[in-house]
């Protein structure tokens, strides 16, 4: 016979207490009851714990927060969800970052209790206590987008995003270059109520600040020379929705400025325009910048940064998670493999193990471009030596060092030579990425011909991520 589920209540107001157990308990839940912090605190020692407690916000003594604090620190992994008659949302983000599941506005139809209960008692909702050895999750997001997570961190940041993306604040994700930061926004946007809505993508450094100011906020006719007609910016195109603003350090002082009135205010003009523009729009940034240095430097406005602030999300590199790497490889070659019409090819116990072994400084960008060339080559023992032999920043080999003696005239040819691949696809890679792939601009900041660069992208394989 199945255990009922219990349920602790913790309010003050007697005739809400009564309201909620008669609720709880028409549904067949175990209800016990509390008046105040301490007492709920007290039923949460006991055993056997609940297995949910409904916790209301604003409590004599200790009020809903200091006692979910010390929930925590009594019982790290209970479900928690907040109960309050305020929709404050500075409030609300203080408690999802104590922990708390979920966060009900007082008064509530039954349906909406109904459905935060279904939710939090579901199975896949439980925190896990130790990272998944077998499955862990993956959760295609469109667009060549994809979430992954078995590693305990990244299970408690998904946990994170779920309660996190149907509170409209803005969300800074700080992490190493190809750790995922893009995806995490996509993610966050379709778990938010705006997930219908446009999804807009900025590389703030792509583009050279007057332009980038003109990408962002659209401008007038006759704004500057070559405006014949009105053009919208990126945050008109993503009202209602939301917008990342990658690489958000890069962003010139003078239009961090800018950017910080549309934060505080959810309005701007165009360029050269008169009139105010008001837009809806959910903002997300991101950067792989150490922020107290950018401040220092005055690269990043100290100001802008605790306005975007308001939730940080901070991604692990992929040699912190590293158990997520097997998962990864075979979702990687199934998705590359159809992407080049080709077999899948068989991940060996030594070939996984190889790559358990390097710390991929190039984090999910560098293993997937490792599994590119792997298909493509179709050679473990090669695959396996790239793995082995790579040191320093370059990783990314389209050919092998010499397995011999590099020492004879042949040897060191070929050992230049892959030096030389390796720096010239790198700078390649690097400076389709700050043009945000528009090739006829790389080609250009390289100093070589549109047909050129089209030849050296085939040749080394490279793709937008």
């Amino acid at each position: 016979m199945k255990t009922p589920t219990n349920i602790l209540v913790v309010d003050d107001e007697p005739g809400m207490l009564r309201y909620l157990q008669t609720l709880l308990e028409i549904d067949s839940y175990e209800v016990d009851t509390a008046t105040n912090g301490i007492e709920a605190l007290g039923r949460i020692r006991q055993e056997p714990a609940p297995d949910l407690v409904l916790l209301d916000l604003l409590m004599p003594e200790i009020d809903g927060l200091e006692t979910l604090e010390k929930i925590r620190e009594v019982r790290p992994w209970q479900k928690v969800i907040m109960l309050s008659c305020l929709s404050d949302t500075r409030k609300v983000v203080q408690a999802i970052r104590l922990g708390a599941y979920d966060y009900i506005t007082k008064p509530f139809q039954k349906a909406e209790l109904d459905r935060a209960l279904k939710k939090c008692l579901a199975p896949s909702s439980t925190p896990a206590r130790e990272p998944t050895a077998a499955g862990g999750r993956i959760e295609e997001l469109g667009n060549d987008n994809f979430f992954v997570a078995s590693s305990l961190a990244m299970m408690k940041l998904r946990d994170q995003v779920a309660r996190l993306a149907k509170v409209d604040v803005p969300v800074l994700m700080l992490g190493e270059s190809g750790t995922g930061k893009e995806v995490m926004s996509h993610l966050i946007h379709k778990l938010s109520l705006r997930e219908h809505r446009p999804f807009i993508k900025v590389n703030c450094a792509a583009l050279p600040g007057e332009l980038l100011e003109s990408e962002l906020f659209g401008y007038e006719p006759g704004a500057f020379t070559g405006a014949v007609r009105a053009k919208p910016g990126k945050f008109e195109l993503a009202d209602k929705g939301t917008i990342l603003l990658d690489e958000i350090a890069e962003i010139p002082p003078n239009l961090q400025a800018k950017l910080l009135h549309v934060l505080q205010d959810q309005q701007f003009s165009r360029l050269g325009g008169r009139t105010t523009i008001r837009v809806d729009v959910r903002i997300l940034a991101a950067t792989n910048v150490d922020i107290p240095a950018a401040i220092a430097a005055r690269k990043l406005r100290e100001d802008l940064y605790y306005r975007l602030n308001a939730f940080t999300l901070l991604l692990p590199p992929l040699r912190e998670r590293k158990e997520e790497i097997p998962l990864l490889l075979k979702h990687f070659m199934g998705r590359i493999s159809e992407r080049y019409a080709r077999p899948p090819l068989p991940l060996s116990p030594q070939l996984v193990d190889a790559c358990l072994q390097y710390p991929w400084p190039g984090n999910l960008r560098e293993l997937e471009n490792f599994v590119k060339r792997f298909i493509v080559l179709g050679d473990e023992k090669m695959a396996i030596h790239d793995l082995e032999s790579a040191s320093g920043p370059f990783s990314s080999q389209t050919e092998t060092a010499p397995t011999g003696n590099p020492s004879g005239p042949e040897g060191l040819k070929s050992l230049v030579r892959n030096l030389k691949n390796e720096a010239e696809m790198k700078a390649i890679s690097e400076t389709l990425e700050q043009t945000n792939w528009s090739r006829k601009a790389a080609a250009k900041a390289l100093h070589i011909s549109y047909k050129a660069l089209l030849y050296k992208i085939r040749q080394y394989g490279i793709d937008k991520n």
